[in-house]
């Protein structure tokens, strides 16, 4: 089993509990691994072969675009359209992270890491 990792995925979205989040938006960053066997794309140098990481960026992209409440339902939804979309992929683990969160305190970030098998 190999692993495809994007790391630190940087996007501006609009996710959190209070009303002022929906309108103001945050920082998020997002970290994506993804298990497949890749021997047959080693051997054949074909993208079709292999997990696309141009295609999974573009999942986390339109994921991180539908606001939520929580970040567990953003990874949830990140983790189902990528199974959705990628046979290939065996297993994900995910993780959302929020910078700067408003939580009265001087907090960098928060983060939910997420993990599912097919």
């Amino acid at each position: 089993m190999s692993t495809i990792r994007l790391k630190n995925i940087k996007i501006y979205a609009f996710h959190g509990c209070m009303e002022e989040e929906g309108k103001i938006g945050s920082d998020y960053l997002v970290n994506l691994s993804v298990k497949s066997d890749l021997d047959k794309a080693a051997k054949s140098d074909r993208l079709s072969d292999t997990v696309d990481y141009v295609l999974l960026q573009k999942i986390v992209k339109v994921e991180m675009a539908v606001r939520s409440k929580l970040l567990e339902h953003v990874g949830s939804r990140i983790i189902k359209s990528i199974f959705n979309q990628v046979p290939l992929a065996k297993s994900i683990k995910v993780t959302v992270s929020k910078l700067n969160p408003p939580i009265g305190g001087d907090v960098e970030e928060v983060s939910v890491t997420m993990k599912s098998k097919r």
